[in-house]
């Protein structure tokens, strides 16, 4: 159910942000017991700024009343995606070559379910599309669909 809400927001949202000059980078839709919690993150060139969010944050809330999208209450959080960006379309990988990541796999890879090193390249190939990242000494290559979370990883 989230990840097709999640699609259905997506599709709502995305044309009214971009109209704005910003771009929808993640989209989180969390059950919780009594409501649900919906989480935008946004990106334009120079960066989001609370203005950017306190622009956004009522027209996409007036869409998802209309479409009644989630069902039910709901809290609507609209931010920056910080420091620590989500990685989730093909572009993002691609934008961040050479940038420190987490991955986090659902299965272990070479006995291994969390991963940060540098992010050497995102390529597609028959059998689907792959991250490629060293960690330490050691090079992986994770399978896109094997992973459930990643982000930049920004260090002091």
């Amino acid at each position: 159910m989230t990840d097709t809400l999640r699609d259905q927001l997506w599709k709502l949202l995305n044309p009214v942000i971009e109209s704005h000059g910003m771009e929808l980078i993640f989209l989180e839709c969390l059950r919780m017991p009594s409501q649900w919690t919906v989480r935008i993150f946004l990106d334009k060139e120079g960066g989001i700024n609370l203005n950017d969010c306190s622009l956004i944050s009522p027209l996409v809330g007036d869409i998802m009343d209309i479409h009644e999208t989630p069902p039910g209450p709901y809290t609507l959080e609209v931010s920056s995606p910080g420091l620590d960006r989500p990685l989730f379309r093909d572009q993002d990988f691609l934008k961040f070559k050479g940038a420190i990541i987490k991955v986090r796999t659902d299965k272990k890879i070479e006995g291994v379910k969390n991963f940060t090193g540098e992010l050497l390249d995102y390529v597609q190939e028959e059998n689907g599309q792959y991250l490629v990242v060293r960690s330490g000494e050691k090079i992986y290559r994770i399978q896109r669909d094997a992973f459930d979370k990643a982000n930049l990883d920004y260090k002091i």
